[in-house]
């Protein structure tokens, strides 16, 4: 049989490096499906009507309820 020295045993945590890019990417992503699913109006109402309806069609098109 083979040992491996390097090799995680089964009840070692193997740790992920995850770079700070994918986590502002994350953040961004839950801030846009936050536009996209919940705002009424709140964030969006200071860009006028183009946003709000931009937001609403995308909505429409993920089979959201909206009203």
């Amino acid at each position: 049989m083979t040992s491996f020295p390097h090799a995680p045993s089964s009840t070692s945590q193997v740790r992920v490096a995850v770079p700070a890019w994918a986590w502002a990417l994350a953040l961004l992503a839950l801030f846009a499906l936050y536009l996209i699913a919940q705002d009424n109006g709140a964030v969006l109402s200071q860009f006028g009507d183009t946003a709000h309806e931009f937001f609403h069609d995308a909505r429409h098109s993920l089979g959201m309820p909206c009203h």
